[in-house]
């Protein structure tokens, strides 16, 4: 007999909301991250902020810089933490190569957008990302509010 696992609500841990104001985002993948025990636990217990997080590519493979996973007090008595290490995504070689080519040919950046839990691991969502520009920017706020205003009215018609 199969018993019900209760399932949380959501599995994401952080989000990068202002990389959707800041980038137009085109292709996505999904990485796994290189961590360390201090930092699992970190995780587990919020403490990370991935706001202006990006991954660069080197020596063939890709590294996260930019995010903070605050230690624990507990946790990291005995170690020595460091909160804003480059950390290893973990990735195959047709997509690191993917990567590369769309950052070192067609200019594109790699930002991540999102750190979430799957099944027991932390996982990470990149996107290939090409900047906005500030007219750019003010577009996509009207464009939303429009489309805002026409639910309003729809809604009040039906």
């Amino acid at each position: 007999m199969k018993k019900n696992k209760s399932k949380q609500s959501t599995g994401t841990i952080a989000l990068n909301k202002k990389a959707r104001h800041d980038y137009y985002l085109e292709d996505k993948f999904e990485a796994g991250i290189s961590l360390q025990g201090w930092e699992l636990k970190s995780i587990r217990d919020g403490k990370v902020n991935i706001k202006d997080t990006y991954v660069i590519i080197q020596n063939g493979e890709a590294y996260l810089v930019g995010c903070r996973i605050t230690p624990l007090n507990q946790a990291s008595t005995h170690v020595i933490c460091e909160p804003e290490r480059a950390r290893k995504l973990l990735l195959n070689r047709r997509e690191l190569d993917r990567l590369m080519g769309a950052r070192d040919r067609q200019g594109y950046s790699i930002v991540s957008t999102a750190m979430y839990w799957k099944k027991c691991w932390v996982k990470l969502e990149i996107h290939l990302a090409k900047g906005k520009q500030s007219h750019d920017k003010r577009d996509t706020i009207k464009d939303r509010d429009w489309d805002r205003q026409k639910a309003r009215v729809m809604k009040h018609k039906a």
